[in-house]
């Protein structure tokens, strides 16, 4: 006889018919529970007539929808192409990709402008790709210990501008907490890399707050950029619930006036909306950077850009951004863009701070908004 398992052995006219050796999960409780669930389900009958329950809704039916004017194309193209493969040949890193921006398409992808240099824009992000902070609204991956800076990296981003052909470049960073001076040292040998390779090149540099130090900030300030961009985010009320809490407001305000007395010509911030303030706290916000003579402000709408991170409290209509943009250039504000899809630095240097940036080394001053009058309606487009 067959040496068989004990349980098909017992089991009777096993050859006739398949026996298992445990237990049928519907003899369990819970199997009981589902059998009865499946019975009392909707029946094939059901389908066929027509006759069916309430069609199951997946996902978060409770948070605001995600609306059409917020969805964008998957991005492609030539210019694209060839940014990210120079990115990954160079082992450089982007804040259009690590903080999931949805304009990455529009900015990387570009064109041409009627001199024929390429519009095409992206965000370099210096000092590698991990931050040491961990604020609430940003994907960027973040660690006490970050991997040691890249020597290389100053030349290697140089060079790579110097190829694209391009007008204007955002150089950004993450926060690096760990290193002495911030990375400040790292960043400003970088812009005086790419303005020796490519003078003609304007830099806009998004920086960190470097914990506070003046002396810092100086170095930035001095290191030969044309804007230096440093963002509040949100106003004062929600920044310890929005940021990192070594970020504060007062500190950002402090960040952007010293770059100013240190001979900056344009100073830069951004605010996203949808996060839970109020008119009244966005027009305060406005009157403080007034006060410390900041230029240019943009408003975007926050993004969720994991469920890790905080929900967005309303998607804010366009119409709405639209009346921003219109307080804020009545305050006096240099340039202002506003809307869902702008970010701090959006195709920034293809319309109107290049334009302000090279009149102004040919005339010394500022020109006000009047006499921009007579750019096209696209080149005022929300987008810096």
């Amino acid at each position: 006889m067959l040496h068989l398992p004990k349980a098909l052995r017992t089991c009777p006219s096993f050859a006739q018919r398949r026996c298992l050796a445990t237990a049928s999960s519907f003899a369990t409780p819970s199997g009981s529970k589902f059998k009865q669930t499946l019975d009392n389900g909707p029946s094939l009958d059901d389908f066929i007539s027509g006759d069916v329950p309430e069609r199951i809704v997946l996902g978060n039916t409770k948070g605001p929808r995600l609306p059409s004017y917020l969805k964008t194309s998957i991005p492609s193209g030539e210019s694209f192409n060839k940014i990210k493969k120079d990115l990954r040949g160079l082992d450089l890193h982007t804040v259009c990709e690590e903080a999931r921006c949805p304009n990455i398409g529009d900015c990387w992808g570009g064109g041409k402008s009627a001199d024929g240099r390429n519009t095409a824009t992206a965000t370099i992000m210096l000092m590698g790709d991990t931050c040491t902070r961990g604020c609430r609204f940003c994907s960027v991956k973040t660690s006490r210990t970050p991997p040691p800076l890249d020597p290389h990296e100053p030349e290697n981003t140089a060079e790579a501008i110097s190829r694209w052909g391009l007008g204007y470049i955002v150089l950004t960073t993450v926060d690096r907490d760990d290193l002495v001076d911030g990375g400040a040292h790292h960043f400003a040998e970088t812009i005086k890399k790419i303005k020796q390779k490519a003078p003609h090149i304007l830099v806009e540099a998004l920086t960190g707050d470097f914990a506070g130090s003046l002396e810092h900030v100086s170095l930035l300030a001095k290191s030969g950029l044309d804007v230096y961009a440093h963002n509040v985010e949100t106003v004062e009320e929600l920044t310890p619930y929005v940021r990192d809490r070594r970020a504060t407001f007062r500190q950002s305000l402090k960040v952007l006036e010293h770059a100013k007395k240190e001979g900056v010509q344009v100073t830069k911030t951004s605010i996203m909306l949808g996060l839970g303030e109020t008119n009244d706290q966005i027009l305060s916000t406005l009157k403080e950077l007034r006060a410390v003579n900041v230029d240019v402000v943009t408003f975007g709408q926050y993004m969720r850009p994991t469920k890790r991170h905080m929900k967005v409290d309303r998607y804010v209509e366009p119409t709405e951004f639209d009346h921003w943009k219109k307080v804020a250039e009545d305050m006096g504000f240099l340039y202002v863009a506003s809307g869902p899809l702008v970010r701090s630095s959006y195709k920034a240097g293809e319309f109107y701070i290049e334009n302000v940036l090279r009149k102004k080394k040919q005339t010394q001053s500022i020109p006000s908004l009047e006499t921009e009058s007579t750019q096209t309606t696209s080149s005022r487009e929300p987008i810096v």
